[in-house]
């Protein structure tokens, strides 16, 4: 080791290694995540029924759930692993333009699994079977 240079415990390369691992799937990942929107997308459209619409949300919810971990992973990586132990490293490491990148991919991504969540899923498919009535809002004139 070079004097002068910190050494990260094993901890920390264990949890930046991991971080790497989990990054490294991020374009797959969001494939996966637009694939299930454009699947939930058209079952929408076509005004499927709750018992078809609700997994395709679950799946979607899902997918959205994943890549939003591998951007918060890939920015985690990006910032490297003295970050994990070193707060003001990772201070300084979250002004530069590539950690920047992540965190608003990553921002993006959690805004819209948030939205997802409290808009995208329909009733589920077990209170059509109860006869339960679900509550909705009025649609916004336009839409």
């Amino acid at each position: 080791m070079k004097p002068g240079r910190h050494q990260v415990s094993a901890a920390a390369e264990a949890s930046y290694l991991a971080d790497v691992a989990l990054a490294s799937n991020f374009d797959e990942l969001l494939r996966r995540a637009e694939a299930a929107e454009q699947e939930f997308r058209r079952a929408q459209a076509t005004a499927a029924p709750a018992s078809v619409q609700y997994p395709l949300a679950s799946d979607l919810d899902k997918a959205l759930t994943d890549v939003t971990r591998a951007a918060y992973a890939a920015e985690r990586a990006e910032i490297g692993p003295r970050g994990y132990e070193d707060r003001i490293f990772r201070r300084k490491a979250m002004a530069t333009p590539a950690v920047h990148a992540w965190t608003d991919e990553a921002d993006r991504l959690l805004t819209l699994r948030e939205t997802h969540r409290l808009t995208g899923f329909p009733a589920r498919p077990e209170a059509a079977a109860l006869g339960a009535k679900i509550a909705h809002l009025p649609s916004p004139a336009g839409h």
